[in-house]
């Protein structure tokens, strides 16, 4: 007899908040499922759901996974076999983003890892082992030092990183662009034990402000083993993204002479980081003072170049995930469905997080990165 399937409670509240719902959004949205059927539903079930003081089984079930747009299955998913919630989360964010979006964001890169889990299990395949290493921070070793092992550990070439996403790709990280619904938050990033590091990028992000994310969440993978927000490991996480990006033996010949805005912007069409980015860079190595820095940031912000700079650069598209799908579609066979059902999501979700808008470019079978 097939055993019943019951929901966990852990999953429920991730689920919920993923959607950026309340519970009494949540038990009016089941009470509308439910339809004529007259299925009452309160905010104080739902709360004794989240609990586990109560059961989740059959009909509510169905209604609670109707409600919250997801498989019943997923609902059923006990989050210490999957992960849920475990793991080492950063995330590069201001200061005013609100407590429930960072819920939110947080709940979707742990279902995220539920999907792509799902997906590489269909391949029947083992995941290849990823190359971040964990470089500890001292009196003799500090995050500058570490992103140079990792550009050496990598084999970049001299000069700037010509594209930084495939290379944390073709290291093994998985990389999903997505709309996180806030300009408040460019990246955030999670790694669990010695699972790829799992990173969720903000498609509403300019391009270089997006690249210096990435090299800022790298810096937390790489540096940090415990979690935290401190204003020191962001620090660090920027050091180590500065360096990363713009080596100072590499860039400190573009600083020669005066630096002036123009300069700033021919530069970042060669670095691929914002005019910020690099007069700041500049300034940490004395390529001018502290008067010329502020001088150039109030030109910058009266032309409105804080908020908007001259220069776009293309958002750096990943392409992994497009070649796993592309891998299980021609080698395995899957239909969409079949490819939603493994990542415990709706088919109609599933095609709009990872079927819609793929570059065709980025199944080039010529590229190195690993399905």
């Amino acid at each position: 007899m097939e055993e019943e399937l019951r929901a966990q409670a852990a999953m429920l509240t991730v689920a919920r908040e993923s959607r950026g719902l309340t519970q009494g959004e949540v038990a009016a949205a089941m009470a509308d499922a439910a339809g004529n059927a007259g299925t009452a539903v309160s905010q104080g079930y739902v709360s004794k759901a989240e609990a586990g003081r109560l059961h989740v089984t059959g009909e509510r079930l169905q209604l609670y996974a109707a409600a919250l747009g997801y498989p019943p299955e997923l609902l059923c998913l006990d989050p210490q076999v999957h992960g849920v919630g475990v793991g080492l989360i950063h995330h590069r964010k201001r200061a005013s983003l609100p407590v429930s979006a960072v819920r939110r964001i947080h709940a979707q890169i742990a279902l995220t890892r539920i999907q792509l889990d799902g997906l590489v299990t269909a391949t029947r395949g083992v995941p290849p082992a990823s190359c971040f290493p964990h470089v500890e921070l001292s009196d003799l070793t500090t995050p500058k030092d570490a992103a140079r092992l990792l550009r050496t550990e990598w084999g970049l070439p001299e000069g700037p990183v010509p594209d930084l996403v495939r290379a944390a790709e073709e290291a093994g990280a998985w990389i999903v662009l997505r709309d996180l619904e806030s300009d408040l938050l460019d990246a955030v990033s999670q790694r669990t034990g010695q699972n790829a590091p799992l990173f969720l990028l903000n498609d509403r992000a300019p391009g270089d402000r997006c690249r210096f994310s990435v090299a800022h969440e790298i810096g937390h993978i790489v540096l940090h083993t415990q979690p935290g927000a401190s204003s020191e490991q962001e620090k660090q996480a920027d050091a180590f993204a500065a360096e990363f990006l713009m080596p100072a033996k590499d860039i400190r010949g573009d600083f020669s002479g005066t630096v002036t805005i123009s300069k700033l912007a021919d530069l970042k069409r060669k670095w691929r980081v914002s005019m910020a980015a690099l007069l700041r860079r500049a300034q940490a190595l004395s390529a001018v003072t502290e008067w010329q820095y502020r001088n150039i940031m109030v030109e910058m912000s009266t032309l409105g170049y804080r908020t908007a700079e001259p220069v776009d650069l293309d958002l750096e598209r990943p392409c992994r995930i497009s070649r796993l799908l592309n891998n299980l579609r021609k080698e395995y066979g899957f239909t969409d469905q079949q490819a939603a059902e493994h990542s415990y999501l709706l088919r109609e979700e599933f095609v709009r997080l990872y079927r819609d808008g793929i570059d065709p470019l980025a199944l080039n079978t010529s590229s190195k990165v690993r399905p």
